[in-house]
């Protein structure tokens, strides 16, 4: 993990591999030229106030995610400027939100991977932005490294040459005693890291993330940070009559587990529910997935890694809310022993399931789990699934939907990953969708209509959350794995998809603003 530091020093007299300085494109007023952003004053005047033409003659016009580099002017103890663009500039003078400056400040750390100290002299004119910058830089400097040992072909040690993450990171020109400051900063450490946690569970191979393996890890978490755990494994999940995680792992040869995580606040009033889908490998089942499908299958567990590292990201802040977090993993295999198409189980929740399709698998583990959740009553529940590829064709590859039970809770869900800067937008649950699931044999069948998919899975799953319970599903299928190249904080491989929304939702819990 990167380390961070903070520092009030002159910007000359730094010692580093790099300074991290902002540009913005500039407006049509501006003549659409690069604008140098505040924090960068120094550099400018050591460069006589020609910075903005300097980097315009190199190529530079301020766009997102733009990194040009250039030598650090006479007189600094640094050698390097790197110029990030920030984006178009919404109006003179105007500071850049805390969404753009995370992203330049990932941008930067991945540009300078392999540097052992950059100092990040981004505009931090209040706390938030300080933590903006903070995080973007935590995240990212990530990288997934653990399999990329040994020699190559050649005899070449490919581990000592391989670069690794930015060492250090140093905001300058941030108060480093002023509470605010240093709490955002704290804060910002604590959920970067257990995001990154995420992202590593994700991109674990499956033959060394099976259930148990996954458990593992949370009851080593849990231990480190004060909270309760409980496993529930094949015989304990068969003696409470969970068939739903039982059914999808009957045909693995790893048994599957139900996982309780539970951080409670002696200063709580409130009592927040998160679910997570924890499929450590999804074949699809007796219903295989086609050629070309199976590849990136080890992200199936998405959904409970982000609830997981939620539950320990608000330990370690020590919020005012009690938060326990399930994880429902299985691995969802092909066997003489798997659940067929046409099976019925009979769920925790007592209802009965005809599976139409096995590779319809998520809605039947959080079906579980999320009926074990509302046994506790919590004042409001939040499933986090890669539940459906009809989201990612409504939504594409880097929004996930949001659905409730209750329009006021979608929206205050919307607001806290607006805050945290995760795309998501609000979706229906059409009640006239609900007769498709309808069963001859069973109380309702696991697949739907086809059309509006996504729509439908969050329908079935409405059907186990009980009664009188405000509940929300995200359906992060788009966001959690990243096949493309990296952008802004966002690696390729695992995201760490909605981790800061339900860590923001539970700040908003603590403090009140959340109803």
């Amino acid at each position: 993990m990167t380390a961070l530091t903070l520092s009030t020093a002159a910007l000359p007299g730094l010692r580093a591999d790099a300074i991290v300085i902002g540009v913005a494109k500039g407006t049509a007023s501006a003549a659409g030229g690069p604008v140098v952003v505040p924090g960068a004053e120094a550099v400018d005047k050591a460069y006589d106030g020609r910075l903005a033409g300097v980097l315009e003659t190199l190529g530079a016009s301020g766009a997102e995610g733009e990194v040009t580099k250039l030598p650090a002017p006479t007189g600094f103890k640094t050698p390097l400027v790197v110029a990030v663009g920030l984006g178009t500039q919404p109006e003179k003078d105007a500071a850049p939100d805390t969404e753009a400056l995370r992203r330049a400040a990932g941008v930067a750390a991945r540009a300078l991977s392999g540097s052992k100290k950059a100092v990040f002299a981004l505009p931090m004119t209040d706390a938030a932005d300080a933590g903006a910058v903070a995080e973007g830089a935590l995240l990212g400097a990530y990288s997934f490294d653990a399999y990329k040992n040994g020699d190559d072909a050649g005899g070449k040690d490919k581990k000592k040459n391989r670069k690794g993450p930015l060492a250090e990171a140093v905001l300058v020109g941030v108060p480093s005693r002023d509470k605010a400051f240093k709490a955002a900063v704290e804060r910002a450490t604590a959920v970067a890291e257990e995001l990154n946690r995420a992202r590593d569970l994700i991109n674990t191979p499956p033959n060394d993330l099976d259930p148990e393996a996954f458990a593992a890890v949370a009851q080593t978490a849990a231990k480190e940070h004060g909270i309760k755990v409980q496993v529930l494994d094949e015989k304990a999940l068969a003696k409470g009559g969970h068939g739903g995680i039982l059914g999808v792992g009957a045909g693995s040869a790893s048994g599957p587990r139900l996982v309780k995580l539970s951080y409670t606040s002696a200063k709580a009033k409130k009592h927040l529910a998160f679910v997570g889908k924890g499929i450590t490998y999804d074949s699809g089942g007796i219903s295989l997935k086609p050629a070309g499908h199976n590849e990136t299958m080890k992200c199936d567990m998405s959904g409970a890694a982000a609830v997981f590292a939620a539950v320990v990201a608000a330990a370690r802040l020590g919020l005012a809310v009690n938060v326990t977090g399930w994880l429902a993993l299985a691995e969802n295999m092909p066997s003489g022993s798997a659940t067929r198409p046409g099976d019925v189980l009979r769920m925790y929740s007592g209802k009965t399931v005809e599976v139409l399709n096995t590779d319809a698998e998520g809605r039947l583990v959080l079906a579980d789990a999320l009926w074990a959740a509302s046994e506790e009553k919590p004042d409001a529940i939040v499933d986090v699934a890669t539940l459906t590829g009809a989201m990612v064709l409504a939504l594409g590859s880097r929004t996930f939907g949001i659905m409730a039970n209750d329009d006021t809770f979608r929206a205050a869900v919307l607001e806290a990953a607006e805050e945290a800067g995760e795309p998501a937008w609000p979706m229906p649950l059409p009640e006239h969708l609900r007769k498709g699931m309808d069963s001859a044999v069973a109380d309702i069948a696991n697949m739907g209509e086809r059309m509006g998919g996504g729509l439908v899975a969050g329908l079935f799953l409405r059907e186990f959350v009980g009664e009188g319970i405000t509940w929300a599903h995200l359906d992060i299928a788009g966001p959690a794995f990243n096949e493309g190249g990296p952008f802004g904080y966002t690696p390729k491989g695992g995201t760490g998809s909605a981790v800061r929304t339900l860590v923001r939702l539970a700040e908003q819990t603590a403090s009140g603003e959340l109803g």
